[in-house]
């Protein structure tokens, strides 16, 4: 990313742009609690739930890696990805709080040779794609660091 370019949320509402504390936006139900990523507007999703009283929360930034995969081709449109294409992981993480599983790209350098189900992992914010003068960020996944 360069210095002199803005700074843009790929995906608005999904995540928080703190490069420090990123957080992902969800919702919870008041009634039964349940969380959802992306939010919820109009109802539970939980199918034993007939709440409709949602509540936005940010989510655990961090959490336990429950799978990953990599992806070997490029996303078809509308997908908007760098170029040229460059192959990455996907983790499925487990947040810690919420005990839910959110899938995102892994950071650029983690291959998924280096990756362990069981391992813990953190939300950070990385540059998805650049057009003109902005870096479009969106969350990723790494390592959590010790």
């Amino acid at each position: 990313m360069s210095e002199n370019k803005e700074r843009a949320a790929a995906i608005e509402g999904w995540f928080t742009t703190d490069a420090d504390n990123p957080r992902l936006l969800g919702t919870q139900c008041k009634l039964c609690h349940s969380y959802f990523f992306p939010k919820e507007t109009l109802f539970c999703r939980n199918p034993n739930c007939t709440g409709r009283d949602l509540e936005e929360v940010e989510l655990s930034p961090k959490g336990t890696l429950w799978s990953f995969t990599n992806n070997c081709y490029q996303p078809p449109p509308p997908y908007i990805s760098a170029e040229p294409f460059t192959p990455y992981a996907i983790a499925a993480v487990e947040l810690d709080k919420e005990k839910m599983v959110v899938l995102g790209q892994v950071v650029s350098g983690v291959e998924v040779a280096d990756l362990k189900a069981g391992m813990k992992m953190e939300l950070v914010l990385d540059t998805l794609y650049e057009k003109d003068d902005t870096d479009y960020v969106t969350w990723k996944w790494r390592p959590a660091r010790a």
